[in-house]
């Protein structure tokens, strides 16, 4: 036994990697033999502490957000859904190729995103107006360049013409 116990697939059992039937010899085993099922009891032990000490505190800011939203979702009026029943003498509709639209009823006035697209949104919000001010920046040079090179041109045809 103390080699079946060595062998890993008490490891695979406790982290859920192993396979149907491993599951079903491992189940079996720890019926027949006592020590399988003590060190079966150990491993899970043994993982769950290193899982306790691996944990992550959630910010204290946390847990009353998530009340609040359980309680808005607790305090929603709840509606059953209706059961379709198939009516021994129902008729399809007849289509006449007009779209059919389906209500929904929505109490919420205003779409709710996720905080990151808020970032996002307002990034692309600051990179707009960073490239608006470039765009205009080099409208104007180009702009006086332009008014640059038509005086170069005017000189050079006058010097053309003086000679």
């Amino acid at each position: 036994m103390q080699e079946y116990i060595n062998s890993g697939i008490l490891e695979a059992y406790v982290l859920g990697c192993a396979s149907e039937q491993e599951v079903q010899e491992v189940l079996g085993v720890k019926e027949r033999h006592p020590e399988v099922k003590s060190a079966l009891l150990a491993l899970e032990e043994d993982m769950e502490r290193l899982a306790g000490s691996m944990a992550i505190e959630p910010p204290a800011h946390l847990w009353p957000k998530i009340a609040d939203e359980i309680n808005e979702i607790t305090l929603r009026e709840t509606r059953q859904p209706s059961i379709y029943r198939e009516q021994p003498n129902y008729k399809q509709p007849e289509t006449d190729n007009k779209p059919q639209y389906i209500d929904i009823e929505s109490e919420a006035t205003h779409m709710r995103i996720h905080k990151a697209w808020r970032w996002v949104f307002a990034a692309v919000f600051v990179l707009g107006k960073i490239f608006l001010g470039f765009a205009i920046y080099y409208y104007l040079e180009n702009r006086q360049m332009n008014e640059q090179m038509n005086e170069l041109k005017t000189e050079l045809k006058q010097l053309k013409t003086t000679k």
